[in-house]
């Protein structure tokens, strides 16, 4: 019989890992605090000695677990105190909760799309439209449209007159703004998601609710493709 007593190997850091937590070192070291920017994308990765596309992954990951924000036309800000547990912990504890995250917004926002489908007003049909517009503005001034994706779920969770649902979304507000800014931030992604929105918006508008809960289950599928997932395989 196997010896099932021996620790599992250990995994060696990524480069991306590595990099996000010699920032969080060199923000320390600096006596960076909240509002602060690090400098810009092009300087740092020179400073690091690695890739753009290597940097952009680390501000990433350093996004998602909340070291720091990334604003267009601002560059990277810090949004509050750097952890004080090992960054790539907290970096692969969101990777693997992930899968989980996705399985709930699939139920949920699926059945609230039906819902919207059924039970919109005229009103919610105006604030759906007004969140994709603004998504659409935002990623053509070259933007990720992180706000307007979240404004347009919120729209679609009002449209669907369930406050329990609505409570259980509100519950995973911060693990769903997770999967979100990781899914937008890979290249061409925001264009993507904006036509996946644009494909439940009109089945809510059709008033159908067997489409609307099909395309949003698309749209969160869209969403679940994500590098950091893909990387743990």
């Amino acid at each position: 019989m196997p010896d099932d007593s021996f620790p599992r190997p250990v995994l060696r850091a990524r480069l991306y890992e590595q990099v996000a937590e010699q920032i969080t070192t060199w923000i320390a070291a600096n006596g960076l605090g909240v509002g602060d920017r690090l400098p810009p994308e092009r300087e740092l990765a020179a400073r690091l000695g690695v890739s753009r596309a290597t940097l952009s992954q680390a501000l990433v990951a350093l996004e998602v677990i909340g070291v720091v924000t990334v604003r267009h036309g601002d560059g990277t800000v810090l949004t509050g105190r750097v952890r004080t547990g090992p960054v790539i912990d907290a970096i692969r504890a969101h990777a693997d909760r992930l899968p989980e995250i996705i399985e709930a917004r699939d139920a949920l926002e699926s059945k609230l799309a039906a819902l919207a489908a059924s039970r919109r007003t005229d009103a919610d049909l105006a604030a759906i439209r007004a969140a994709l517009d603004e998504m659409d503005r935002d990623i053509s001034a070259g933007g990720r449209g992180v706000e307007a994706d979240e404004q347009f779920h919120g729209a679609v969770t009002i449209a669907a007159r369930s406050s329990l649902l609505a409570d259980m979304m509100e519950a995973l507000h911060d693990l769903i703004k997770e999967t979100r800014l990781e899914s937008l931030s890979q290249p061409g992604r925001p264009r993507e998601s904006l036509a996946g929105h644009q494909r439940v918006a009109d089945a809510i508008v059709a008033g159908d609710p067997a489409a609307a809960a099909q395309a949003m289950h698309d749209h969160v599928m869209l969403v679940s493709d994500v590098a950091l997932l893909r990387e743990q395989s």
